[in-house]
């Protein structure tokens, strides 16, 4: 064996101390004792899986500026994630097999944790997506108009989804339809504005769009970043091929809390009132979200402290998301269970990857925590280059140790990869 790990082993839904063996970067033994010239003894700390985030925008290539898959999965790795998905609404847009490879390229010259890449659907390029498909992890559709997207009309949606049906892919799908949101666009100066411009009707519409396109179809369909009370009553009895994910922003703000700084949280869909918070609490709580999503999606302090109107939409969640919910299992908001399994299992099985759970056979990428050590959130302890957080003065529960392919990524708030070691998975 390369390596063993003594410590308290989360396994088929309970903790036992024991031992991992681990060889060639798979967990290929879980036993009270085990024994390796490269051991490992993380005494009373809890070993956890790696978390898996299946939506990103880490800007790279075409606005750099922002963040790219350096900094970007930086990032992820102090934030306990070791695998992550990223958006194709770039520039260029990652809409064809040349932009896939040089995005590939890209991510496997920067990336520090394992990556997998969307291809963007638009009205164009349907009828070649089966070819594109060897290139990347899954197709991303957005509905309606976001930052930098590139977009599907309503008519195509269903040629659209015959088609990545197809290449057994999942597709993910920003539910905002666009007539919608063109019927309610005004000028904004506050979070309250772009909420009614962005209304709970436009994200239910969309919704109601996928469920009626989505008959008879296999493959994964995946609702991203769901927000609303209405949205989620619709999805109470969805299609077992869909799933539906929250994002942080979505469970821990409401619109009539945010007082300062209210552009670093405009965001779509938009953060909406508690009562929708509280709606997707009891999703979560209830097993019926499946999936946590960061949607971490940054931009500079300068293009956020501009008027409302002018601010872009996004925000950076990517390095906080795994800490901030492992911090309120100890206000018992959220069991640990609950939490791994959307943030972790769900993810690995809606994405045919070998990651998500530790159990025999499958990647060695999982987290040591001390669940005593809380610490407060600040942006100046955080990686991303956008420079900040939403998350300011939240508090978090960070890794103190990570491990990727059974490699130590993090140890004591130190990165012991270089750049590159991250690899190309999903396709």
């Amino acid at each position: 064996m390369d390596l063993t790990i003594e410590g308290k082993l989360y396994h088929n839904g309970t903790f036992e101390q024991g031992f991992l063996g681990i060889q060639q970067g798979k967990i290929i033994a879980i036993k009270k004792s085990l024994k390796s010239d490269n051991h490992v003894n993380v005494s009373d700390n809890l070993i956890l899986p790696a978390g898996i985030d299946l939506h990103v925008h880490f800007r790279d290539p075409g606005f750099t500026y922002k963040e790219d898959f350096s900094t970007g999965s930086q990032a992820a790795a102090f934030g306990a994630i070791s695998c992550v998905f990223d958006m194709p609404n770039t520039q260029p847009q990652t809409t064809s097999i040349q932009t896939l490879k040089e995005k590939t390229q890209i991510a496997s010259e920067k990336s520090y944790v394992d990556f997998g890449l969307y291809t963007g659907v638009s009205d164009e390029n349907i009828e070649p997506l089966a070819e594109i498909s060897p290139f990347c992890s899954g197709f991303k559709i957005f509905l309606g108009g976001s930052t930098h997207s590139l977009q599907l009309s309503t008519q195509n949606l269903r040629f659209a989804l015959l088609e990545t049906n197809r290449t057994k892919k999942i597709t993910l799908i920003h539910a905002e339809d666009e007539r919608c949101l063109k019927t309610h666009k005004d000028m904004e100066n506050n979070l309250v504005d772009h909420l009614r411009c962005r209304s709970a009707e436009c994200e239910e519409i969309a919704i109601r769009t996928i469920i009626n396109n989505s008959h008879n179809l296999s493959s994964p369909i995946h609702i991203c970043h769901l927000s609303s009370c209405g949205g989620f009553e619709m999805l109470r009895k969805k299609p077992h091929n869909i799933s539906v994910g929250v994002t942080p922003h979505h469970l821990f703000f409401d619109v009539h809390t945010l007082d300062t700084k209210q552009a670093c949280y405009k965001v779509n869909p938009p953060i909406r009132s508690s009562f929708d918070r509280d709606t997707l609490w009891y999703g979560v709580n209830n097993k019926l979200i499946d999936i946590f999503e960061s949607d971490h999606a940054p931009h500079t302090e300068e293009e956020k402290n501009v008027e409302f109107n002018d601010a872009p939409s996004g925000l950076p969640g990517i390095e906080t998301m795994y800490p901030l919910l492992l911090a309120v299992i100890k206000k018992e908001q959220i069991t640990l269970d609950t939490l791994l399994t959307l943030l972790c299992e769900k993810p690995a099985q809606l994405l045919n990857l070998p990651k998500g759970k530790i159990e025999v056979g499958r990647d060695a990428d999982f987290i040591v925590v001390d669940m005593k050590k809380t610490e407060m959130i600040t942006a100046e302890k955080l990686h991303s280059k956008c420079g900040w957080t939403p998350f300011e003065g939240f508090q978090g529960i960070f890794p103190s140790m990570m491990f990727i392919r059974g490699e130590k990524v993090i140890d004591d708030h130190h990165i012991l990869v270089k750049q590159g070691f991250g690899k190309s998975i999903g396709v």
